[in-house]
């Protein structure tokens, strides 16, 4: 791992049988606990919970138990303003929070990442639902910038200061450990879940780039896929709260964050889906700690953008490949932006055995 520092101036898929067609819905277990910290909110702008991580078909169950793997090429490019700037010069230690400050500047982050998650799809029933488990991680680049003016004051003195920062990183990020639990009642599908982070990431609490977030975080929440498979309707829609823990190298302690992630499609064949995605994050309690200097800054945003998926055979296995981009708005004490996702899973195949029951996956 390297860090830089130049600074200073789901889908579906017929099986035909005797007996009919099994319509199999059909993303993977991926993007459940990859959460990788390119995202800014919360203590200087960083969040545990990525918006966007579900989607289209998240609580539909596996067709088949079994090990499945999936990756994901992620890269956001967001921009902010002078809040979220001022509350990052002072979080690591650019400027004493206790002077009268007058920031003119912008922020402005470029991350691409590689996340990848091995999850375990159980065949024996747990409270009559589909036990699954993984452990997600990334690696990757994050790339922050910062430049503006500062005008501090000490009565009766003041002065201006031009900054310019930019920190770079490369290397691997925390571990994010998820559960979920599923079931299946003809279009109606249910789950529960949670996660939370490890962080044992690449973090330096004087740095504006970083791929971990220095703090552990528990996640949990529920949600519900409604799938037809006599017409390809589809709708999601997960939600979920996040509680963070001190950050134990700045005293400062995030509030709890409430996020809202959903996806709509449209199946136009056998493997092929199209539709919307979009999210809403929010932090509903303030910033806390010794170490908050900044005060609530209570983050929020909104996401929305468009999806395509295409299901396909892989020997025995299963493959996946879904695209999806989201662009921002009415953001605050957060940076905003777009950011990109291209999904490749593979998973266990749907039996071929003959059923006239419809069997699902994620």
């Amino acid at each position: 791992m390297s860090r830089t520092r130049p600074s200073t101036c789901r889908n579906k898929v017929w099986s035909s049988g005797g007996r009919g067609r099994t319509f199999v819905a059909g993303t993977m277990l991926v993007a459940a606990s990859l959460m990788p910290k390119a995202s800014l909110a919360d203590e200087g702008g960083v969040s545990f919970w990525l918006p966007g991580t579900y989607g289209s078909l998240a609580a539909v169950p596996a067709a088949a138990p079994g090990w499945a793997i999936g990756m994901i090429l992620y890269n956001t490019s967001v921009h902010a303003g002078a809040d979220v700037a001022a509350a990052r010069e002072i979080t690591i230690g650019r400027f004493n929070p206790t002077l009268n400050v007058n920031l003119s500047a912008n922020l402005n982050a470029d991350v691409p990442l590689v996340l990848i998650n091995p999850s375990y799809v159980f065949a024996s029933p747990v409270f009559g639902g589909q036990l699954s488990v993984g452990m997600g991680g990334l690696v990757g680049y994050s790339r922050t910038s910062l430049s503006g003016t500062v005008t501090a004051t000490i009565p009766p003195f003041s002065f201006v200061r031009s900054d310019s920062i930019t920190d770079a990183v490369t290397g691997a990020g925390d571990l994010y450990p998820q559960a979920s639990l599923k079931w299946h009642q003809g279009v109606n599908n249910f789950m529960v879940y949670g996660t939370g982070d490890i962080p044992v990431g690449t973090y330096n609490s004087t740095s504006l780039a970083n791929l971990g977030i220095g703090h552990g975080a528990a996640d949990g929440g529920v949600g519900y896929t409604y799938l037809d498979t006599t017409t390809g309707h589809e709708f999601s829609a997960v939600a979920g709260f996040t509680y963070n823990f001190t950050n134990p190298s700045t005293n400062y302690k995030n509030g709890v964050d409430f996020h809202l992630d959903w996806g709509v499609s449209q199946f136009l064949s056998k493997q092929v889906l199209i539709g919307l995605v979009g999210y809403f994050y929010d932090q509903v309690t303030g910033d806390s700690g010794s170490g908050d200097r900044v005060g609530p800054f209570e983050s929020r945003v909104i996401g929305v953008g468009p999806q395509i998926g295409y299901l396909f055979p892989i020997g025995d296995m299963q493959g996946y490949v879904n695209l999806k981009a989201y662009g921002e708005f009415d953001a605050h004490d957060r940076p905003s932006g777009v950011n990109v996702w291209l999904t490749f899973a593979i998973s266990p195949a749907a039996p071929t055995t003959a059923s006239p029951t419809p069997m699902y996956r994620k």
